[in-house]
């Protein structure tokens, strides 16, 4: 029998744009392994893509839990930029404080899915922002994961389709700090 796996064991390191070749391929496996029943959809073969975009920024932050030198789950973005933001489209009229960050991408290998992970990186990367808003969306076609983000104190303000091929993404938002119905973020 495995042991359990317990989230608080996870050492989670923090990252930025400087650090984009030394995280890359941790970061493309771990999605890999979070993905695998989904590698065939060609959306998903660009994720290394995506990595590269979103840490071309110079503001990029990513968070990467470790169980020893193994990561194990990561969480990245950067902030929007202005009068750009995903929910600008679904807002009239928009937020008085709108500085927003875009909380771009959230994986979890499959072995601790459960297990608290997600949480923990996403508390991590969005402690101390300084932005007023962050932004998400989720595949409209995962609900489950979605009224995980509410739990969290995301809402849903539309829905948006970014490229021809990508899924239906459910645009999701909520004011920073983040609070949970529980009080845990």
């Amino acid at each position: 029998m495995e042991p359990s796996l317990n989230a608080a064991d996870l050492d989670v390191r923090r990252f930025g744009h400087d650090d984009l070749q030394q995280i890359r391929q941790a970061l493309i496996d771990v999605h890999a392994d979070a993905y695998a029943d989904a590698m065939d959809d060609e959306f998903n073969q660009r994720f290394p893509w995506f990595v590269d975009h979103w840490g071309g920024s110079p503001e990029f932050s990513c968070v990467i839990a470790f169980d020893g030198e193994e990561a194990v789950a990561f969480a990245y973005g950067a902030p929007s930029t202005p009068k750009r933001e995903w929910w600008r489209d679904h807002l009239d009229p928009a937020p008085g404080r709108d500085r927003t960050y875009s909380f771009s991408e959230l994986a979890v290998r499959t072995k601790w899915r459960k297990a608290g992970v997600s949480e923990l990186v996403t508390r991590a990367l969005l402690h101390g922002r300084e932005e007023d808003l962050v932004v998400l969306l989720v595949d409209a076609r995962h609900p489950r994961v979605q009224a995980m983000y509410e739990a969290w104190g995301f809402r849903k303000v539309g829905e948006r389709q970014p490229f021809p091929d990508s899924p239906v993404y459910a645009v999701m938002l909520a004011e920073l700090p983040l609070h949970s119905d529980e009080g845990r973020l």
